[in-house]
């Protein structure tokens, strides 16, 4: 953890620099601040890299066309390490932070849900790139500072259980992290399994940090169920999927929520489990799915500054995507608003014009009443490789 931790600091350091030299304007302009809060340390470490690296690249390509409004934007970290607490903790500090543009969060909607009245309490914007469940953006505050270019669980249950009655699967199981993130999945996936006629027979839970699942497992092999449907990140996924390689084998076909593709879970599985299971995963970006000019620029900037990657091998890259196009956005409703005033930047976020983005053309992105940038066709299913990385099922 120290290594990963030093690491990740590098990693950062780097941005810093990279984002510095590559702004132009005079060294004296004020900056404005975009700040990360995401898991750097932990369990999701890999997806709030990722994060990290979408947020620098759009702010490098934002400072070298001059900035916003003639100033240059500077990044604030912050790592909540998955914890709600540590969370609300650096959102009361960055509550007074000057110049605060937004917050770009990480992966876990535990975190995101409990930040949520501190966000708007203090009439800060968040960028959520990751955090799939529903609330975090139908969360009841009016006016709402949650903006999202991301799954959004209601939506994801659909294309899981339309992945599974296409392959064929009439009785599917469900293994669920016991959080919020579990709770909203199990609601929604209900709901469109009824709406498909496709029985769940039955529903099991692991709590974070569990290290076993085998009686589960033994569960939900006893049920008779052509197909288990799993809502975890990648140190419960390991578990659970290991857990059904055990009892099973690879006879158990596995369609899972993306919060596996987060973290370690490929090499906590390990080569011959992995190629032994069955396991689709919905995904919304790869650079081997997506083809336009904006992808193709962030691929090509995302190797000069971390090195040659292959399409496929780029670590969360839907985290990448996610935030290098919200913080453009950013940057475009902050110009059109001509104003760094949070209710001015909110009411341009929600009347941009049609934009390319890297995930898609947005036309537009958001409205005054929906501030989710993807629904269910902006989604797709993909499959591991033999070299661990996800593969586009195409359509």
């Amino acid at each position: 953890m120290v290594v990963r931790v030093r690491t990740l600091n590098c990693i950062l350091l780097f941005i810093l620099l990279f984002v510095g030299t590559a702004f132009a304007t005079e060294p004296d302009e004020e900056p404005l601040f975009i700040a990360i809060d995401a898991d750097f340390s932990t369990v999701a470490v890999e997806g709030g890299n990722a994060i990290a690296r979408g947020v620098a690249l759009a702010v490098a390509r934002i400072n070298q066309e001059g900035g916003v409004l003639g100033r240059p934007l500077r990044i604030i970290h912050k790592d909540h390490r998955g914890n709600p607490a540590r969370g609300v903790a650096n959102i009361r500090q960055l509550a007074q932070t000057k110049d605060l543009l937004a917050i770009v969060g990480g992966i876990h909607t535990p975190v995101a849900i409990a930040e949520l009245p501190l966000l708007h309490k203090h009439n800060l914007l968040y960028l959520g790139p990751w955090a799939a469940g529903t609330a975090v953006v139908d969360n009841n505050f009016e006016p709402g500072n949650v903006f999202r270019i991301s799954i959004r669980d209601s939506e994801a249950a659909s294309v899981l259980i339309k992945h599974a009655k296409a392959r064929g699967f009439k009785r599917v199981a469900l293994a669920l992290e016991r959080t919020g993130w579990g709770r909203s999945n199990l609601e929604s996936i209900k709901n469109a399994a009824q709406a498909n006629d496709i029985s769940v027979e039955k529903v099991t839970w692991i709590n974070w940090q569990q290290k076993d699942f085998d009686d589960a497992a033994i569960s939900i092999d006893a049920a008779g169920v052509d197909a288990v449907i799993m809502v975890a990140n990648a140190p419960e996924g390991a578990v659970v999927s290991k857990a059904l390689h055990r009892t099973m084998g690879g006879k158990m076909p596995v369609i899972s929520h993306w919060g596996i593709a987060s973290g370690n879970f490929v090499t906590t599985v390990g080569p011959k489990i992995l190629s032994e299971l069955d396991i689709s995963v919905i995904q919304t970006f790869s650079f081997l799915y997506q083809n336009n000019p904006a992808a193709a620029r962030l691929y090509k900037d995302y190797q000069a500054a971390y090195g040659k990657a292959a399409p496929d091998a780029v670590p969360a890259v839907v985290g990448v995507a996610h935030a290098y196009d919200l913080v453009l956005l950013l940057a475009q409703a902050v110009k059109q608003a001509d104003s760094i005033q949070i209710a001015d930047i909110r009411q341009a976020m929600e009347n941009l014009p049609k934009t390319q983005g890297t995930v898609k053309v947005y036309h537009p992105a958001f409205t005054r009443k929906r501030h989710d940038a993807l629904w269910a066709d902006d989604y797709f299913m993909a499959r591991f490789n033999a070299n661990g990385n996800l593969i586009p099922i195409m359509r």
